[in-house]
């Protein structure tokens, strides 16, 4: 048996080359979002239980399965099992929301105790990007036309809208009762957790992934056949700035989002790039979050985007990534070379901006040293010798091409590497 210590089942360690095109990809969600006008929250991995059984609901499979739990000198603690709890928790804690309307954003992992699979795990990442104070239809559709940016930016066109409208409490209590009455008169061919939900929350059995249960659910009541006359216009609002920004979109009467809070809009992008999980970017109102965690009334709205979901789905679609290698990787050999490579590359760094430069360290012959050199991935080898050092020069041989090494004085180096790594 081996003694190589492994991971914990379900969370995995990101090595260079995967956090490389994570990097990436972050940066450009990253600048959407803030083009936008939102700014960064740093939330805790902990929060008190009591915060996600309030606001995700207690009959949910992350709340009865999936959440880690655990007693902490008689506090019962939870690993955030997703953040918008978090970020309006954070938002009450610290007054965010006396008068104020927020535009918000975080990433981070997020953690759920559930069987892992492709495309599911128990540590994961999520961008969170959430709007407080805004009631209209406007924050809604501004939303969804972010994300929508942030695909065609991505250059990812195997994805969809989805969309749906939940309304408000007495609505939903409405259709609630009818789908009691529907779900009853079907109640023998239910499965048991629909079953056990059926007195609790029976919206949650149109969320239900049994296969078995589809035909059931596809006769059950629609949702948008109960809103309320405020709820209608909402929607319509917000297909309407959909529209006019060109946003396709579907209307999904079975969609509900698995979470307790969601209210009025809620909506996905789904793909058929990645199999069963389909769902890259999710979300919906939450007018009620804020009042029920200890707030003032607040309508809010926010969507969640899996950032493994969201590296697979860039790469199905044919997505690459920019050169991480190092531009120049400095060979030093001979008698006083390393000390000024050691300055040399400080003054690389100094004058241009972006340059990446590699500094041999370890010592070695010039062919281990070149050997090194080639294996970083650079674009060329400074070759600095004790001849070049003594005539104030330096060797710049491309190590990605067939070109000749040339001779560049020490003193022009910086702008030579510059001017020809400039649009790159």
């Amino acid at each position: 048996m081996s003694n190589k210590p492994k991971t914990v089942r379900g969370m995995n360690d990101i090595l260079p080359d995967v956090a490389a095109r994570w990097q990436h990809l972050e940066s450009e969600v990253e600048d959407v979002i803030q083009a936008y006008g939102y700014r960064q929250v740093r939330l805790p991995l902990l929060e008190h239980t009591e915060i996600f059984r309030r606001s995700i609901g207690e009959v949910t499979d992350i709340v009865e399965k999936e959440m880690y739990t655990f007693d902490d000198d008689g506090d019962s603690l939870t690993l955030r099992p997703e953040a918008t709890a978090s970020m309006v928790r954070a938002g009450i804690t610290h007054g965010l929301f006396h008068n104020q309307r927020q535009k918000l954003w975080t990433v981070g992992p997020m953690f759920r105790r559930e069987r892992p699979q492709a495309g599911r795990y128990r540590q994961f990442h999520q961008f969170d990007v959430e709007a407080m104070g805004y009631a209209g239809p406007d924050v809604d559709a501004e939303l969804i036309i972010m994300s929508a940016r942030l695909w065609q930016r991505l250059g990812i066109d195997s994805i969809r809208l989805e969309i749906n409208s939940l309304g408000v409490a007495e609505s939903r209590e409405r259709y609630r009762e009818a789908l009691v009455e529907y779900f009853n008169g079907v109640k023998s061919r239910l499965d048991e957790d629909s079953i056990r939900r059926l007195g609790k929350n029976p919206l949650r059995i149109l969320d239900t992934k049994n296969p078995d249960m589809r035909d059931i659910v596809a006769g059950a009541p629609v949702m948008l056949d109960y809103l309320d006359e405020e709820s209608a216009a909402h929607f319509e609002g917000l297909k309407a700035l959909l529209e006019a920004a060109g946003v396709e979109y579907e209307v999904s009467p079975r969609l509900v989002r698995g979470l307790d809070y969601y209210s009025r809009t809620v909506f996905e992008w789904v793909t058929d790039a990645l199999g069963s999980q389909n769902a890259v970017c999710a979300g919906g109102r939450y007018d009620g979050l804020v009042e029920k965690l200890g707030g003032r009334a607040t309508p809010a709205i926010g969507w969640a985007m899996g950032v493994e979901r969201l590296v697979a789905l860039y790469e199905a679609c044919g997505g690459g990534y920019p050169p991480v290698a190092p531009d120049a990787y400095i060979v030093a050999v001979g008698e006083g070379t390393q000390a000024r490579a050691f300055a040399l590359a400080e003054e690389l760094r100094d004058a241009a901006s972006g340059l990446r430069v590699e500094l041999n360290l370890g010592g070695g012959s010039f062919k281990s040293q070149m050997k090194r050199a080639d294996k970083s991935g650079a674009t060329w080898a400074l070759v600095l010798g004790e001849q070049e050092l003594s005539e104030g020069r330096i060797g710049l041989k491309p190590l990605r091409s067939a070109a000749q090494q040339e001779n560049v004085a020490l003193d022009q180096l910086a702008a030579v590497l510059q001017e020809r790594t400039s649009g790159r």
